[in-house]
């Protein structure tokens, strides 16, 4: 069973919001086949992508109660680099099915021979149809035939394995097995890495020391390289008292000279 409830995507085309499903709610029921016609651009394909999970909505809830594989023909499941072989192996562990028989399917429903173990890369479009086709099939068709001796058998070996892990996981991490144990090795390198972080901190900052010591003796080696003018001194050095003695007699005897010059005139001038 395939249910759709209330379910909206949209994106962005350009400048404006393209609207692909607009609260749209629908049921498929196992064994019933439906199709859906639609113009190019409206979202045949972002449907099949929601329905196998390859994309989410944005809004609204889609419940699952099958089994689903990528849409037919979708390419973005197998990678070119590899086989035939390996991507029907890698696809069927994918959604869990049995590897030897997808790969049976595939390789008898594909015919294509020798090209059937080569990488992807080098097949023709219609070869790369033919073959996501028969993995559809594959998924489609796929019946559980199960075993119950190898069943039984591949558990057993699964217990043994998890059991030999938890063993292996116990003694590389457990510190009390011997000096070379993992737990001891790992504290021992981070203790060093520590120490050796605390180091780098101080020859850091005896580096800094060191180059500012260096800087000021070469700040005073070029005072002491370097020759000055003696710059002269604003107060004088000697006292001046009799120099501003001088000029004071000079100012005041030139200013009797002008006032005798000047009376002398007038008292000729009055007598005359």
């Amino acid at each position: 069973m395939l249910e759709f409830e209330n379910v909206s995507k949209s994106f962005w085309a350009g400048t404006q919001r393209k609207v692909i499903l607009d609260r749209i709610s629908f049921r498929v029921e196992l064994g019933r086949s439906i199709g859906n016609l639609a113009p190019n651009g409206t979202g045949k394909t972002t449907l099949l992508n929601m329905m196998a999970d390859l994309e989410k909505p944005d809004k609204g809830e889609i419940r699952r109660g099958c089994k689903i594989s990528f849409p037919l023909g979708f390419m973005g499941g197998v990678i070119t680099k590899h086989t035939a072989m390996e991507n029907s192996r890698y696809i069927a562990r994918l959604h869990g099915l049995d590897p030897d028989y997808v790969e049976a399917f595939c390789r008898w429903l594909c015919g294509l021979g020798e090209y059937f173990d080569q990488p992807l890369g080098i097949y023709s479009s219609g070869m790369r149809v033919r073959f996501t086709f028969a993995l559809q099939l594959a998924a489609l068709l796929d019946n559980n035939r199960s075993n119950r001796a190898k069943v039984v058998g591949a558990q057993g070996d699964l217990s043994r394995f998890h059991a030999l892990l938890d063993r292996l996981n116990d003694q590389m991490t457990n510190a009390s097995l011997g000096k070379n144990s993992l737990a001891k090795l790992a504290a021992q390198i981070q203790l060093a890495q520590a120490e050796m972080a605390t180091r780098d901190m101080f020859l850091a900052s005896v580096l800094e020391q060191l180059e500012q010591t260096r800087r000021k003796a070469a700040s005073q080696a070029r005072y002491l390289t370097q020759s000055m003018e003696p710059l002269p001194s604003q107060d004088p050095s000697y006292p001046r008292k009799f120099e501003n003695t001088i000029l004071a007699f000079l100012v005041f005897a030139g200013i009797y000279l002008m006032i005798s010059l000047t009376a002398s005139i007038l008292r000729e001038q009055v007598s005359s």
